[in-house]
């Protein structure tokens, strides 16, 4: 009898949570697809953006505890425009493979986290014009002999699932191992315990370890020219906010805002 009861109470406390998890997820608004989402966002009152919580100095977590990086004062930015309060922001933690399911799954408006365009994922997502400007580029050890992509011809290098460099490196030299990793502190790891003799990926976010890590470096032959932009769900739902934040990032960019963060974040 005792046990039935276990059971019992244990199937009602998951019941309760899924319950529970259901309404706090959905009083945020965000799974209401197919409405106008420029309007979704006025009546919430307040935009929900899938942000990088791990890739400085793009989008990363500071001392405070606190969303921070380019990505996050661009969406700030975005959100003064839109709700005339730089604060009305809920930023919601997203990975390079993770990206499209939480934006088409409806659980954020958009997603700003260093998403490049690409003709594939066109298909998949409607984008914003640029804001920002990269290449891919490869880090390694200091005193390593690879001077090159080249030089990684079955060897082992780095790249984060789900991102552009994945599908780069794969067509550029199909004789690299490639190794997939989930965050860029993982690969780092990797490749200080020498389980990878490089890292590519775009030279705005390799850019961080060489400027905190003397052992480490980037070298300097960039292979793509590549452009950040914000991701909306494809669809007729996203075509005013579409127009809005258009406006809005060539707006940052005749004031000079965007030469001001790149600055503020060492971008330039």
């Amino acid at each position: 009898m005792k046990t039935k009861l276990l059971i019992i109470l244990g199937i009602l406390l998951i019941v309760g949570w899924t319950v529970f998890w259901l309404y706090d997820y959905n009083k945020d608004g965000a799974t209401k697809k197919g409405g106008d989402l420029y309007q979704t966002i006025v009546k919430r009152g307040y935009m929900i953006v899938g942000v990088k919580t791990d890739v400085k100095p793009f989008g990363f977590i500071n001392e405070k505890g606190e969303n921070a990086g380019f990505d996050i004062d661009i969406a700030r930015n975005i959100a003064k425009d839109i709700l005339h309060d730089e604060s009305k922001v809920k930023f919601v933690p997203t990975t390079d493979s993770d990206r499209f399911y939480q934006l088409n799954l409806g659980k954020v408006d958009m997603v700003i986290a260093t998403m490049t365009v690409t003709p594939t994922r066109q298909h998949f997502a409607d984008f914003s014009n640029a804001y920002y400007i990269t290449g891919q580029a490869l880090l390694v050890r200091n005193g390593s002999n690879i001077r090159s992509l080249g030089d990684l011809s079955n060897k082992n290098v780095g790249v984060i699932f789900g991102s552009t460099a994945e599908e780069t490196i794969k067509f550029l030299l199909p004789t690299a191992h490639v190794m997939g990793y989930k965050t860029y502190k993982e690969a780092y790891n990797a490749l200080k315990a020498g389980h990878i003799l490089g890292i590519t990926s775009d030279e705005a976010i390799l850019r961080n370890f060489s400027l905190n890590d003397s052992g480490v470096k980037i070298l300097p032959k960039r292979y793509s020219r590549d452009s950040y932009a914000i991701a909306f769900r494809r669809g007729e739902e996203s075509n005013y906010i579409l127009e809005i934040v258009n406006n809005a990032i060539s707006d940052m960019d005749n004031k000079g805002i965007f030469n001001q963060l790149k600055r503020k974040w060492g971008l330039n």
